[in-house]
C-alpha cells in the first residue's frame, strides 16, 4: 500500500483528512479523530535501517495505536513492527511497502477504535 492510498482509505472510511503538525515537515502526516482530536495514526518517512535492515532506503512507515492484548499477533514478517518514535507497549509501526493491504486496513481500524471518544456510562 502507498501512502497515497492509505490516507484515501482514511478519508473514504473515517472522513478524516491529515493534518501536518510539525513545522518545516510537510511529509509527516497525523490522523486525528473529529471528536477528541486523538491521534490513530501518523504517516512518516523512515530509514529502513529504523528496523534493523541493511539499507538507507527511506520509506512509508504508519505508526498505529493497538489495544494491549492484540501485540504479539502480529510479527516482522507482515511488516510490522515495534513503534519507531513512539511508545513500544501501545503503538506499532507498519512499513507500508511491506505489509499486506488487508493487515494494514485491519490494524488502521483497530487503531480508530482503541482511540475514539469514550461513551459515558448515564446512571
Amino acid at each position: 500500500m502507498t501512502k497515497k492510498q492509505f490516507l484515501e482509505y482514511c478519508t473514504d472510511t473515517y472522513g478524516t483528512s491529515p493534518d501536518y503538525p510539525f513545522d518545516e515537515d510537510f511529509e509527516t502526516a497525523v490522523l486525528r479523530h473529529a471528536d477528541n482530536r486523538k491521534w490513530y495514526a501518523i504517516v512518516m518517512r523512515v530509514s529502513r535501517r529504523k528496523f534493523g535492515f541493511e539499507s538507507d532506503e527511506v520509506i512509508d512507515v504508519v505508526n498505529l495505536k493497538l489495544p494491549t492484548e492484540m501485540f504479539g499477533s502480529f510479527g516482522a514478517a507482515e511488516g510490522v513492527y515495534p513503534a519507531y518514535h513512539m511508545n513500544k507497549l501501545h503503538w506499532i509501526s507498519v512499513l507500508l511497502p511491506d505489509a499486506p493491504g488487508d493487515v494494514v486496513v485491519f490494524l488502521t481500524n483497530a487503531s480508530f477504535e482503541a482511540t475514539k471518544a469514550s461513551k459515558k456510562k448515564v446512571k
